[in-house]
């Protein structure tokens, strides 16, 4: 087993109810990738999660994006390799934390020209942005669209 040391929450509320607690984290499960995460992404979600604004059944974690390099891979795990650098969101909540088991579907390679950092920090942003011009409607050529609140994550992507 390895020692991860996890974001964890018995009780929603202010900054002060986070604690940063060890945990034993077993080996991959069929189909999961292990996981040491380098980088994790914050979002305004995890602070009304915190909070109970956007309640969470207790105990939880928090966190919905992380980079990080491949330590371990479990059954028919194809595709991926101990070592890759790899990025997620949508997971699961979960991603403070300095190691975690991820489903492998959820996993994409970080290209080598991007930090960590920043594919922690952008992936969830970028999804949504990219959710929201091809999925919610399809932006065409000559359709005009308003950028609501463009000094955050997503406006700015």
């Amino acid at each position: 087993m390895t020692k991860a040391r996890v974001v964890s929450l018995s009780e929603l509320g202010g900054a002060e109810v986070i604690k940063v607690i060890d945990k034993e984290l077993p080996p991959p499960a069929k189909g999961e990738v292990q996981i040491r995460q380098t980088a994790i992404g914050f979002n305004f979600i995890d602070v009304y999660q915190r909070s109970g604004y956007y309640p969470l059944d207790l105990p939880t974690g928090l966190g919905h994006e992380a980079a990080g390099v491949v330590e371990a891979l479990g059954e028919a795990v194809t595709g991926l390799k101990v070592g890759d650098r790899v990025m997620y969101m949508n997971a699961g909540i979960g991603a403070y934390a300095s190691a975690r088991n991820v489903a492998a579907d959820k996993l994409v390679p970080v290209p080598s020209n991007v930090s960590d950092e920043v594919a922690a920090a952008v992936f969830f942003k970028a999804m949504t942005a990219q959710y929201l011009i091809q999925k919610t409607y399809k932006v065409k050529a000559r359709d005009v669209v308003l950028v609501h609140a463009a000094a955050g994550g997503v406006g700015q992507i």
